[in-house]
């Protein structure tokens, strides 16, 4: 049975219940570009998220099959930058958004088909891991609009591809093809259009069947080593070895001495 909340007047859609949940940019008619009330929202869809712990994969991807996103929605932008007290708020919230997605105690992949561009790719990198269709196509535009690109952005992006790559995407504002965004690190993983859904769904639900426990430490811990001041090296050895004493490790132990499949619960 399928469940659907919405979120920004629908706007924003999470999809489930089960294992594997979709989180939707629902803006089809607009290439699914982000609004101010998407960002506003990201963080109590990751919340309603994170608050349902048959929740264990989440998709991120965008509606009509045409884009996962276009980036901010110009059509606010009149509004939204009209004056600093508005700009700064809208700012704060671009970031909260996507630091909800970054920190959220589950793998979050983005599913990535048709373009994927400036506040679009920003969601896609707060992302843990990228699936794209060859058709995808990549670009941060900042140097088109006469904006700086925020710290915060500029770090997830240096992350994945080094700061020289990183320098020629914003420099430049080009459009990467699927093929060198996977060369570079953009993204993750390439396949045929027609591939993406059930490529990405089998590795969802591998990654469900799998010991959350782990996975989330994992999480923490990358993340805890990439993000400036997310966390102590004490705080991460806490982490793990939490797990050895945890219902997961018992089973995982045991299945591996009956030599069957654990049963992750």
């Amino acid at each position: 049975m399928t469940s659907e909340r919405a979120f920004a007047g629908g706007q924003l859609r999470l999809v489930g219940p089960g294992p594997v949940a979709t989180l939707e940019l629902n803006q089809p008619e607009k290439h699914n570009a982000v609004s101010s009330a998407m960002w506003s929202a990201l963080p109590e869809a990751v919340a309603a998220i994170a608050a349902d712990e048959a929740i264990r994969v989440v998709l991120v991807r965008g509606a009509g099959g045409r884009a996962f996103s276009a980036g901010a929605d110009i059509s606010e932008f009149a509004d939204v930058y009209s004056d600093a007290g508005r700009t700064e708020a809208y700012n704060a919230a671009v970031r909260a958004g996507q630091a909800a997605l970054r920190h959220l105690q589950r793998p979050v992949i983005a599913v990535v088909d048709g373009i994927c561009v400036g506040g679009g790719c920003g969601i896609a990198l707060a992302c843990d891991l990228r699936f794209a269709s060859s058709a995808a196509r990549f670009a941060i535009t900042p140097a088109r609009l006469g904006l700086a690109y925020s710290y915060a952005d500029t770090a997830q992006l240096v992350e994945k591809v080094g700061p020289a790559r990183a320098k020629d995407i914003l420099f430049s504002g080009r459009m990467l093809p699927a093929g060198e965004a996977l060369a570079i690190g953009l993204i993750d993983r390439v396949v045929a259009p027609e591939e993406l859904e059930g490529v990405v769904r089998n590795y969802a639900e591998d990654l469900a069947a799998l010991s959350q426990t782990s996975i989330r430490a994992a999480k923490a811990i990358v993340n805890m080593l990439v993000d400036q001041g997310a966390g102590t090296p004490a705080e991460a050895a806490d982490i793990a070895d939490a797990s050895f004493t945890g219902p997961d490790f018992q089973e995982g132990f045991q299945s591996f001495m009956e030599k069957r499949k654990p049963r992750f619960r």
